[in-house]
């Protein structure tokens, strides 16, 4: 195993540890009991209220989705320890890398628990990613494509290749960069600057239909990390003027 991956894993299960005795003292008192109570009023006397009963395997998926948030938003989820283990791979085989997609989002200011890892590399990198990592921890959902599957955690990662195009992958001014001269790397991952990063989203939800949830994150980043419309300037001028409605968007109060 790489020095990194010793290191960055047993971190992230130490805080899980942590968190876990936290959650068993007196601070949590009352969530027990709120769960208490919870469970005497499901086993009580039928209610007056409501269209019917929630089947149980419903409630199933509703409890065990709120458990992988909370997994998520503590940094212990499946999807974290994914993401440390190929970006301690990719850092120790200097293949130079972008982590894009919803967990990009966490860093440019928008709060967002997702399923996958995202990332962007040269198509050589991938291959020889490919050469050296299929059968040892991942395996192609798609063959012959980046769609990989990390096995011992069982999280997509999807690699995204230099080059390609945003969205339908036709011809357009904005195209997946190369994350050797565009990432900014930090002291663990790297990524892309955000006009970067809101060239791509803005250029696949324009083009793609079935995208069009990439322009909701884009409207939803300018709310929640307070964009100011001057960061349009910063952005290819085939894109610009669609971040500016949405700009305009993002500034209309909500009344919930």
């Amino acid at each position: 195993m790489y020095p990194f991956l010793r290191l960055a894993v047993p971190i992230f299960r130490v805080l899980d540890e942590v968190n876990r005795a936290i959650m068993s003292t007196a601070t949590f008192t009352f969530d027990a009991e709120s769960r208490a109570r919870l469970l005497s009023v499901s086993q009580g006397p039928a209610r007056s209220w409501g269209a019917g009963r929630l089947p149980p395997e419903a409630e199933a998926r509703f409890v065990d989705g709120v458990a992988f948030c909370g997994r998520f938003l503590r940094g212990v989820s499946e999807v974290h320890e994914a993401l440390w283990k190929l970006v301690g791979i990719l850092e120790a085989e200097g293949l130079p890398y972008a982590i894009i997609g919803d967990l990009a989002l966490n860093e440019y200011g928008h709060r967002r628990a997702t399923i996958d890892v995202g990332v962007l590399m040269r198509e050589e990198d991938l291959q020889t990613f490919k050469r050296r990592w299929l059968g040892r921890g991942y395996v192609e959902r798609v063959a012959g494509t980046g769609k990989l599957l990390d096995t011992e955690h069982d999280v997509k990662v999807d690699v995204l290749s230099s080059g390609r195009f945003p969205g339908d992958d036709k011809p357009k001014p904005i195209a997946f960069p190369d994350p050797a001269a565009t990432a900014v790397r930090g002291e663990r991952f790297a990524l892309l600057p955000l006009p970067r990063y809101l060239e791509l989203e803005l250029a696949s939800g324009m083009v793609a239909p079935h995208r069009a949830k990439d322009l909701v994150d884009v409207q939803e980043l300018i709310r929640s990390a307070g964009l100011g419309r001057e960061v349009a300037d910063q952005l290819h001028p085939w894109v610009r003027e669609k971040f500016l409605e949405l700009w305009r968007l993002a500034q209309i109060p909500d009344p919930f």
